[in-house]
């Protein structure tokens, strides 16, 4: 039995992070995981920074509201979803996620939470679990499914490298580089069709 588990950002949606970045006019806030595979430390980095300019979740969530999902993302999702289960494992969270997963048919999403005060400062966040996409296929195969996972960033490539087949979609040139045995595809039709291949 085969379930397949996506990333969200960079995948199916642009990085949230870097459209926020766009909006404020801070290009600090344009790191990403394709930049820095600590999660922690990226995290840590950005609630300093919205706390220095004094932004918030309304802030962010404004910005949300206006992304919608990458040009042929849907019609895929729809796709692979009538074939086969699908999740998807994102290091996002909850409070970002709602208005995304609405504009894409309310996919099943794990991911984490933040920690909001009553002013709207994120104070903190939550991680669902250590190493949560890892930590997730993991779970999912050692109660009989087979994974095949998709992924761009660092923080993927636990999945990938651990499920029966595993693929970068929308990778950076490093990341390529440096695993030249993930296949790489930049087109939804050419992943669709690697998925296809490894199903049942």
């Amino acid at each position: 039995m085969n379930i397949v588990c996506l990333d969200l950002e960079g995948v199916l949606v642009p990085e949230i992070w870097i459209a926020f970045a766009e909006a404020t006019g801070i290009p600090e806030l344009k790191r990403t995981t394709r930049d820095e595979p600590d999660y922690d430390k990226l995290m840590n980095y950005r609630l300093d920074i919205l706390r220095e300019h004094g932004l918030g979740l309304k802030e962010i969530q404004d910005t949300i509201a206006t992304i919608d999902p990458l040009p042929g993302a849907k019609a895929f999702l729809d796709e692979l979803r009538s074939l086969t289960q699908v999740i998807i494992i994102s290091d996002t969270f909850t409070q970002f996620a709602k208005p995304l997963m609405e504009k894409l048919g309310m996919p099943t999403i794990f991911c984490n939470t933040l920690e909001v005060a009553e002013n709207g400062e994120i104070t903190g966040f939550r991680m669902r679990c250590e190493q949560s996409k890892l930590t997730t296929v993991k779970a999912l195969q050692s109660i009989g499914y087979d994974t095949i996972a998709s992924g761009d960033s660092h923080n993927d490539l636990g999945m990938i490298l651990n499920s029966k087949a595993g693929f970068l979609f929308k990778s950076t040139d490093a990341i390529k580089a440096e695993y030249p045995q993930l296949p790489a595809f930049e087109e939804y039709d050419e992943l669709l069709e690697a998925i296809k291949k490894n199903l049942d």
